[in-house]
């Protein structure tokens, strides 16, 4: 088998996870949350408008801080549902998976040994981390 359809494989399995499957189905519960499609809605045209005055010559001041005060607010009201928040737990263990995945995938190809390679060991860059375990 030649390495492209190897990683066709990998990503046969990685589609049968348990964790990939569960972050579609809370994507697909998101996407069905009437409510938080309407804050997420209600949000975006707040922020094109936002954009639209920031980008215009004649800003006004006023309209602008109370957009820019509207826009934070429904973030974080879209931030504290419920659907939302579980997006987000469920999202952040998806992205271990394909973290832990890239890492060996990468290690190997510096030369490491791919059973040597602890696919979620500390890298020192903390940019990218959901925190240590």
């Amino acid at each position: 088998m030649d390495i492209i359809a190897m990683a066709r494989e990998l990503g046969k399995e990685l589609q049968k996870d348990e964790r990939y499957i569960k972050y579609q189905l809370t994507v697909q519960e998101c996407e069905e949350d009437k409510e938080l499609q309407e804050m997420i809605g209600e949000f975006n045209l707040k922020k094109l408008a936002l954009n639209h005055i920031l980008n215009s010559a004649d800003e006004d001041k006023s309209d602008m801080m109370l957009l820019d005060t509207q826009v934070r607010e429904l973030y974080n009201r879209i931030m504290e549902a419920p659907s939302m928040k579980h997006f987000n737990e469920v999202k952040g263990e998806f992205d271990e998976l394909i973290r832990g995945i890239s890492t060996i995938i990468t290690k190997s190809a510096a030369g490491q040994d791919p059973d040597e390679i602890d696919p979620y060991a500390c890298s020192g860059d903390c940019s990218g981390c959901s925190g240590c375990h």
